[in-house]
């Protein structure tokens, strides 16, 4: 296959147009129609529905587009890396990650990614919903217990618990009574399920505020206006100082924080180098670790 030919097509499939990608390469529009042209006819598929003024990918169009994309990504890298004397990682990585890690954790941990690779111009976005990582061009995203989904591949890299806590002033309610809460949106449920050295027990909620951020549930209940269902590498140093009361772990599965990237044989050195920064950083995924590290 005319690898010239998997490059003009994957030029005009970013830029949505011949015109377009013409103007952007500096390319003459007739040599990358008749690229296009050639690969559609030696594949027998039609790659591009042909609009008035623009080009829209079909179904094989954009499984090709997902795939050659990626692997001409990499050899591009592989061969700028070799002519530079290699192992250089550089170029533009691209990460989208959720709204708590982003506050508490990555901006220390993009310093110090940024320290260690100055030739790679890394770009955080913070997205607690599911972004589409091709339409939308990221390299890497962090989720927190993301569902299954056969395009992304990955691994968890942390792993953390919630727990149920108090201001050591707020009195318990005795059992059966509801509890003033400080809860996270409309998410957190009538009742939290919690074990205790003494054995499961179910706490009923009464919300007396509803916030947005965990750092601001965190917050009010340190302020001591209710319990509040909190994840341990948050409140730990807190419960350490008898700031906060543990009131009973959450009967619920641990929280996992996984880094996904698209399936591929070739991954991209700087989403390479990010996992092994994030590795490094906690190299156990354990909660103690995040919490460590949110306290330094």
């Amino acid at each position: 296959m005319d690898l010239l030919a998997l490059a003009d097509f994957t030029l005009v499939a970013r830029h949505g147009g011949i015109g377009r990608a013409a103007r952007a390469a500096g390319r003459p529009k007739a040599t990358l129609s008749r690229r296009v042209a050639e690969l559609e006819a030696s594949l027998g598929l039609r790659l591009f529905e042909r609009g008035a003024r623009d080009l829209k990918l079909t179904e094989e169009g954009r499984a090709l587009f997902e795939r050659v994309g990626a692997l001409l990504t990499e050899l591009g890298e592989t061969t700028a890396a070799i002519a530079s004397g290699g192992g250089q990682v550089r170029g533009r990585l691209r990460i989208s990650a959720p709204l708590l890690f982003s506050q508490t954790a990555m901006g220390r941990l993009a310093a110090g990614f940024a320290l260690k690779y100055p030739n790679v111009r890394l770009e955080v976005t913070t997205e607690d919903r599911t972004v589409d990582m091709i339409e939308e061009g990221y390299d890497l995203v962090i989720r927190v217990n993301p569902d299954p989904d056969d395009s992304l591949v990955g691994r968890a890299f942390l792993r953390d618990r919630l727990v149920v806590v108090a201001s050591p002033e707020f009195a318990r309610p005795a059992e059966g009574a509801p509890v003033p809460a400080v809860v996270r949106g409309s998410g957190d449920g009538a009742a939290w399920r919690v074990k205790t050295p003494s054995g499961p027990s179910l706490i009923r909620v009464e919300p007396v505020l509803s916030l947005s951020s965990l750092v601001m549930v965190r917050d009010a209940v340190r302020a001591g206006v209710g319990a509040g269902r909190l994840p341990i590498s948050m409140v730990g140093r807190d419960l350490a100082a008898g700031r906060l009361a543990h009131w009973g772990d959450v009967d619920a599965p641990d929280i996992a924080l996984w880094a996904l990237y698209p399936t591929r044989r070739l991954l991209s050195a700087r989403v390479s180098a990010f996992l092994d920064h994030l590795k490094q950083a906690f190299p156990g995924g354990t909660a103690d670790e995040l919490a460590a590290f949110l306290a330094e």
